[in-house]
Order: structure tokens, then C-alpha cells, then sequence
């Protein structure tokens, strides 16, 4: 499983108490009632998961775009 399945699938277990996203072929495995709280605190998470990874991507590049930089100069 990548890491955003991983991800996703864990909000899923927090927030929906839901086991898996996988497809199991059973309505009664496949559908799920859950609480719009339940919704809105999940796309919360995986928002909030997205800004994370987002700050990481950004200060790797700053951190490459230093080195580079400095060994240019």
C-alpha cells in the first residue's frame, strides 16, 4: 500500500470507523452510514495531512536551492 492509501485509509479508521477502503464486493462491507461530523472532521485531517506535506516539499526545495547557491558561489 503507498503511503497516501496508508494515509487515508488511518483517517478513514479515525474518523468514519471505517476498517478498510478497500473494494470487498459487498454492499454490506462497501457502504457505510457515517455522521457529517465524521465527513467534515476527515476532510479535515486529509486537508491538514496535504498543508503538512505540502510544508515539507517546500522546505526541502528551499533547502536544495540553498545548497546549490552556495556552492555556485
Amino acid at each position: 500500500m503507498n503511503p497516501i492509501d496508508q494515509l487515508l485509509t488511518r483517517i478513514a479508521q479515525q474518523h468514519l470507523r471505517i476498517d478498510t477502503l478497500e473494494t470487498r464486493k459487498s454492499d454490506g462491507l462497501d457502504f457505510h452510514d457515517v455522521a457529517v461530523w465524521g465527513v467534515r472532521e476527515a476532510l479535515e485531517a486529509a486537508f491538514n495531512a496535504g498543508v503538512e506535506q505540502g510544508k515539507k516539499q517546500a522546505l526541502q526545495q528551499a533547502r536544495k536551492a540553498t545548497k546549490s547557491e552556495s556552492s555556485n558561489g
